[in-house]
């Protein structure tokens, strides 16, 4: 019995027919001839079935070349001895066919490995080389985010490199950012010591406006309020926390004043608009007077009327200037009434005596306007002048 592959001669030895010649492959005693050549079919179907699989992973991708290679050298190895009738010659072909695939997609794969880990060492030394430039920075917190979002990219990156090489380059990103976390602590500690000496200055500035707070010194006291105030924006910044509660203890102090010296000024306006009408009679008195007629006595009214001015207070700061131009007509009056009183120069007169009329009615309007201000220390001293400066005037013109 045979057939295209094989046959059975009749002592029930099988055979497989290949261009070598023939080789017995088994026994078979169960039954027909028939029925033996298709069993050892049956096996050589096997050997293709297991073929066709390697095939089918191979273009699925999903399997190792390598591997699937492996497999197919053993089952092409396997075939002079396997037991089984069918194509062998065809079925070597085939598997070799496969290998020579195996190995190209073999040569793909570790020149695709050999590419990625080429872009893989890049990759590495592109982050070790940005956390060299990171080590110098002072942007604290943006290059501490980064450096720690390069750690994380590393991690993914270093996959599949050489351990030496990734070795190498994990101590210069560890180099880097070792010196980065040593310039920040550095950096934080000062600024630590800084802000401690910034509170200190803050709360000596604190504790004197809250001395300022009770003062009733309105000028002094506010005029140091804004220095006060400057001082305390070229001091620094202490801690959050620290910054916020000082300066809530200064601003409460400096409102303390301020609404003290508001209310103290408004009360003290208030008196002096009181009085304004009593004032405004002071004033209209004078501007009543006539010197050209009686110019002892209204020297005398004018000096009594200054008087009752000037013990009767200040008066509205808004007021003063007019009261001043009022008070500073009736002074010309008077003076120019004074003067009248002596007589008119002629082309003899001494330039002496005319010096010491000068002198005259300039002393005579500073003693008016002291007494007019209050001053009573420099009304009384010009007084005294004038009554020197009076007498060598008359003896002048005598």
């Amino acid at each position: 019995m045979e057939n295209r592959w094989g046959r059975i001669d009749a002592s029930g030895t099988v055979y497989v027919t290949s261009p070598d010649g023939e080789r017995a492959v088994g026994s078979w005693q169960a039954g027909p001839p028939a029925e033996g050549l298709a069993h050892f079919e049956r096996r050589f179907a096997e050997l293709e079935a297991q073929a066709a699989l390697l095939s089918q992973r191979l273009e699925s991708g999903v399997a190792d070349p390598a591997a699937l290679r492996t497999t197919a050298r053993r089952l092409r190895d396997s075939l002079p001895t396997a037991n089984a009738v069918g194509d062998f010659a065809g079925l070597h072909g085939r598997l070799e066919e496969f290998i020579a695939r195996a190995d190209e997609q073999v040569a793909t794969a570790a020149a695709t490995r050999a590419a990625r880990k080429a872009e893989a060492v890049e990759a590495l030394g592109r982050l070790a080389a940005e956390a060299e430039t990171l080590a110098a920075s002072s942007q604290w917190k943006a290059s501490g985010d980064r450096l720690r979002a390069l750690g994380e990219e590393w991690k993914a990156a270093a996959h599949g490199v050489d351990r030496k090489v990734a070795t190498q380059l994990w101590q210069r990103f560890a180099a880097a950012r070792a010196e980065f976390t040593r310039r920040r602590g550095q950096h934080f500690a000062a600024l630590a010591v800084e802000r401690h000496a910034t509170e200190e200055r803050k709360t000596a500035l604190v504790v004197e406006a809250e001395g300022l707070a009770e003062s009733s010194d309105w000028t002094g006291a506010a005029r140091r309020f804004r220095e006060l105030v400057t001082a305390w924006k070229d001091a620094g910044r202490a801690a959050k926390a620290t910054e916020d509660a000082l300066w809530n203890r200064f601003r409460a102090a400096q409102q303390t004043f301020f609404g003290r010296r508001a209310t103290a000024l408004a009360e003290r306006d208030a008196v002096r608009r009181g009085q304004h009408n009593a004032r405004e009679e002071l004033v209209a008195a004078a501007e009543a007077l006539e010197p050209n007629t009686d110019l002892a006595g209204a020297k005398r009214q004018l000096r009594e009327i200054q008087e009752r001015w000037a013990a009767a207070g200040p008066v509205p700061r808004e007021e003063q200037a007019a009261w001043d131009r009022r008070f500073a007509a009736v002074e010309d009056r008077v003076r120019s009434a004074s003067e009248e009183r002596w007589d008119r120069p002629n082309p003899q007169t001494s330039p002496l005596v005319e010096r010491l009329r000068e002198s005259v009615a300039k002393l005579e309007r500073r003693a008016e306007r002291a007494r007019a201000a209050g001053r009573d220390d420099e009304a009384a001293e010009a007084e005294a002048k004038l009554s020197t400066q009076r007498e060598w005037l008359a003896r002048a013109v005598r």
